[in-house]
């Protein structure tokens, strides 16, 4: 399998504090791929690092062989590194087709032409709604954001994010503050995603982790601690001591 996305003795300080410890992260084509570890253990500081919200102190970003360190948010997002955030970043007064048809203008370069109605832009508004249907959200097609569950709302925002053509997803902690039943369908529908959209998630609930991820990293005071299958993973003594606990068992 070939690398999509990794780090290079990747380093974040924050004055006196290191965020983020020399980590060598590989993402591999196709994976699905759990980054987790305690609170404040650096997770979403790496992400931030990843997408280009913030510079590294020291080290490389490297995205299908391309150094990225230096490159802003957008043309890491243009070239196929796409997020999504703890807490929803949405349009909430607008319909949930709009908000994707939107989010599929920009891609088209469309986004600077205002002033037409969404109507004229017949491709972005099939794409959407291909979209929609693909992730089961097509029935909320005219209904404000606003107004769904909050578990819906969070499968909005990995439409925004699919939307863009991603070739790497960054899912940040994608179940918060979503209901354990909505949260399972989310996972089911994060899942059914294709092959050709790698996959990078941080998630805190760890039997959603445990049934979603090939592989995992363990981060632990900013530093890479251990990466493996979730099996070695989950029985691996240091890793029971610093975040799964013995009451995974």
């Amino acid at each position: 399998m070939s690398t999509v996305l990794q780090t290079h003795e990747l380093v974040r300080r924050f004055g006196g504090f290191v965020a983020t410890d020399h980590v060598s992260l590989k993402v591999e084509a196709g994976a699905r791929h759990a980054l987790i570890g305690p609170n404040g253990a650096g997770k979403t500081t790496l992400i931030n690092l990843l997408t280009g919200y913030l510079a590294p102190t020291e080290g490389r970003v490297t995205l299908l062989g391309e150094d990225v360190t230096a490159m802003a948010q957008y043309a890491r997002c243009r070239r196929g590194l796409v997020r999504t955030f703890q807490i929803n970043q949405l349009f909430a007064d607008m319909t949930v087709l709009e908000s994707v048809a939107l989010s599929v203008s920009e891609r088209l370069r469309l986004g600077g032409s205002w002033f037409k109605p969404l109507a004229a832009r017949g491709e972005a508004v099939d794409e959407a709604a291909a979209i929609l249907q693909r992730l089961g959200l097509l029935p909320d097609a005219y209904e404000a954001t606003r107004n769904l569950a909050y578990g819906r709302q969070r499968l909005i925002e990995i439409a925004l994010a699919l939307a863009q053509h991603p070739k790497v997803l960054l899912l940040d902690e994608p179940a918060a503050g979503v209901p354990t039943s909505e949260s399972r369908e989310l996972f089911d529908v994060i899942a059914q995603l294709p092959r050709d959209v790698t996959i990078l998630l941080i998630e805190h609930d760890m039997d959603l982790v445990f049934r979603f991820a090939e592989r995992i990293s363990v981060l632990v005071s900013g530093a890479l601690l251990l990466e493996d299958t979730p099996d070695v993973i989950a029985s691996h003594p240091k890793v029971r001591e610093v975040y799964l606990g013995e009451a995974h068992d």
